[in-house]
């Protein structure tokens, strides 16, 4: 017998032995990862779960949770076999049996990750990069002050003339949020240009589409839930041409302070 075959032998049978001294324990999901994160290694573990008694939790969410926390498809495999074939310690329970667990879909094809998205002219979702804003408080965010939430204006300076994004009406846009947001957490904004960058007034502590006045340089915008923190944003009529950028809500959270910088994800609409 290899001498590598040999060691793995004993290391298992002085664990059954040191087990055995407290009454056999009955292995367990939660014993098997107590194993796994002691650094035990994949043959080893194999071999334990196929040598003690146990009883395995195998169900879809177990199996998830399982594969979540590192455990190879071969430990799995080892886990489900011995659920099959409680009693048995010969060449059937050590086969592993190979576990392919699907992940789940994204709520739209192309759409991966949290952000915001735009439907290109081949009708794929294509991910709408982000720039750095930096904010700078108007005078009027001194007027109120509710359960620490700053309410008023809220100045944004982004570098640079014009967004890398040039698009053209109509626009369709969808936008996967943080659990617990939803696409009203979002402002739409028409940046005003000048030659060393681009410069938004808006409103910060949780007051979006609100009627501001011309002062305030938010969109109004129209969405529909499609999936679970996935909404489709369309805005009414067209947008004139210029620079435009969704700002999220954490970024717009970071107001609370004097001075602050951010991320907004920008477009510009051409002719």
């Amino acid at each position: 017998m290899p001498a590598k075959s040999l060691l793995l032998s004993f290391a298992a049978l002085l664990l059954l032995a040191v087990s055995s001294s407290y009454g056999q324990q009955v292995m367990d999901n939660d014993a098997v990862l107590k194993l796994a994160k002691s650094g035990l290694s994949e043959d080893l573990i194999v071999q334990t779960i196929n040598a003690s008694p146990g009883h395995y939790d195998t169900g879809t969410d177990a199996l998830i949770a399982l594969k979540s926390a590192g455990l190879s498809d071969k430990e799995v495999g080892a886990m489900l076999s011995k659920n099959a074939n409680p009693n048995g310690t010969g060449p059937a329970s050590a086969m592993p049996t190979t576990v392919v667990l699907a992940a789940a879909p994204p709520p739209l094809p192309g759409v991966t990750d949290v952000g915001l998205y735009y439907k290109d002219r081949a009708g794929q979702w294509t991910d709408v990069s982000s720039e750095n804003v930096n904010f700078k408080s108007g005078g009027v965010l001194k007027s109120a002050l509710t359960d620490g939430i700053v309410k008023g204006d809220l100045n944004g300076h982004l570098t640079g003339p014009t967004s890398k994004l040039r698009l053209t009406n109509p626009v369709e846009f969808v936008v996967y949020v943080l659990e617990g947001q939803n696409s009203g957490d979002y402002q739409l904004l028409k940046m005003h240009e000048h030659k060393d960058g681009r410069e938004f007034r808006s409103v910060t502590g949780g007051v979006f589409h609100s009627s501001g006045g011309a002062e305030r340089d938010t969109v109004d915008f129209e969405s529909k839930k499609l999936a679970p923190r996935t909404y489709s944003i369309t805005v009414a009529g067209k947008l004139a041409p210029g620079e435009y950028g969704f700002l999220p809500p954490s970024t717009m959270n970071t107001g609370k302070s004097l001075a602050s910088s951010g991320k907004m994800y920008t477009f510009t609409i051409v002719e």
